[in-house]
C-alpha cells in the first residue's frame, strides 16, 4: 500500500507497512473433524483475518490439547470436556471460553443382532473394547450399575480398532461419537443400537470446550474477545450452512471418505448440536458444567499427579469465563 503526497507539483509515493496480522494457534483434541468444523470456517472464510488474526489450527499429536495449552506450546485450545477438567483440577490455570456441542453426541453402541443385550444391566460380564482413559470406567459402571446390573466386564484397549472388533463379533460393546463413528457405521451398513448416556445416570454434558490460559485472558482480554467472536461467527455460519461446511472441511483436510464428513454436518445439524432451540451457539451451561464436573470428582476420575482422587471444591464457576460475549466488535 502506498500514499501519495501532492506538494509543489511533486507525487511523492511512501510505502507503508502491509496489515500486520496478529498470529494465534490453537491446538486439536484430535485429528480434524466436523467438531473443528467452525475453527476451519472461521479461517478459511476470512473471518479471523477480520479480526487482525493469523490462526493456525496445529496438527494432532499424541499430546493432550490441555497439556499443550497449559504448557504454552499454543494459545489457544479445543479440548474434550474430560482433558479440560481433569487439566484445571489437577492444578492448569484454564479457563474455557466456549463449549461447541450442546449435548453429548457420545454413546455406548452394540451389535442389533446380539440377543444377549438389550439393556445396560445386560453388558455386566460382557467385552468392552475401550481406550483407555478412567473416564470409560465411570461411566460403564454408572450406566449398568443404575439399570440394576453388576459392573462388572473384560476390557480389551483396542483405541479405534474398537469399532472393527465390535463389527466382527470380537467384543461385544464400546464407545462412540454419533456424529462421527455412528455416521461412519451407518455408511458401512453396520446395523448397531445404543444406549445414551444421560439415560442412565450420567449427567447430559456439554464437550468441546475452546479454552485459554487465565494468563492470557488477564492480560490480553482483546485477543481473546477478537478470536472468540470469528470463532462464533465460524459455528453460527457453520450450523446455517452445514453443507456449505462441510465442503470447506473438506478441501481443508485429507478425508479419505468426504460422505463421512457430510454425513457428520448432517448429523450435528439435525441432531441440534450446535444449535439447541434458543440456546445460544457455543454457549456454556453453568448447571450442567458443574453437574458434570461434579460427577467426575464423584466417581473417582479426577486425579492428582499422585494418582489420589481428588475432592470435589463445591464451586468451579471460575472454571469457565464467557465474559468476551459482552465486548463489543
Amino acid at each position: 500500500m502506498t500514499i501519495r503526497l501532492f506538494a509543489l507539483g511533486l507525487c511523492l509515493a511512501i510505502p507503508l507497512p502491509a496489515w500486520a496480522e496478529t498470529p494465534v494457534s490453537v491446538a486439536l483434541d484430535w485429528m480434524l473433524n466436523t467438531n473443528h468444523i467452525g475453527l476451519v470456517v472461521a479461517r478459511d472464510r476470512g473471518l479471523y483475518a477480520a479480526e487482525g488474526l493469523e490462526v493456525e489450527l496445529l496438527p494432532y499429536s499424541d499430546t493432550n490439547s490441555a497439556a499443550l495449552l497449559a504448557g504454552g506450546a499454543a494459545d489457544f485450545a479445543y479440548m474434550t470436556s474430560l482433558g479440560f477438567m481433569a487439566a484445571r483440577a489437577g492444578g492448569a490455570d484454564l479457563v474455557a471460553l466456549w463449549a461447541t456441542m450442546q449435548h453429548d453426541p457420545g454413546r455406548l453402541v452394540y451389535n442389533s443382532d446380539n440377543a444377549d443385550i438389550t439393556r445396560p444391566a445386560d453388558l455386566s460380564g460382557k467385552t468392552y473394547a475401550g481406550f483407555g482413559s478412567a473416564w470409560e470406567g465411570a461411566l460403564i459402571g454408572t450406566m449398568i450399575r443404575n439399570d440394576g446390573g453388576e459392573p462388572v466386564w473384560d476390557t480389551v484397549i483396542l483405541g479405534t480398532g474398537a469399532y472393527e472388533a465390535l463389527a466382527s463379533g470380537a467384543v461385544d460393546f464400546t464407545l462412540e461419537v454419533a456424529t462421527w463413528e455412528g455416521v461412519n457405521s451407518t455408511l458401512l451398513g453396520r446395523k448397531q443400537s445404543s444406549f445414551a448416556y444421560s439415560d442412565y445416570g450420567i449427567p447430559d454434558q456439554q464437550t468441546g470446550y475452546v479454552g485459554t490460559r487465565a494468563e492470557t485472558l488477564a492480560q490480553d482480554p482483546d485477543l481473546a474477545g477478537r478470536f472468540m467472536r470469528a470463532t462464533l461467527a465460524g459455528y453460527e455460519w457453520a450450523a446455517d450452512h452445514p453443507d456449505e461446511a462441510a465442503q470447506i472441511l473438506i478441501a481443508a483436510g485429507d478425508f479419505p471418505n468426504p460422505g463421512l464428513v457430510q454425513g457428520s454436518m448432517k448429523a450435528i445439524a439435525e441432531g441440534g448440536y450446535l444449535r439447541d432451540g434458543d440456546t445460544p451457539v457455543g454457549s456454556i451451561d453453568p448447571v450442567r458444567f458443574s453437574a458434570m464436573a461434579k460427577f467426575l470428582f464423584d466417581s473417582g476420575v479426577l486425579r492428582d499427579v499422585g494418582g489420589n482422587a481428588l475432592d470435589w471444591p463445591g464451586d468451579v464457576s471460575t472454571w469457565f469465563d464467557q465474559g468476551w460475549r459482552g465486548q463489543g466488535s
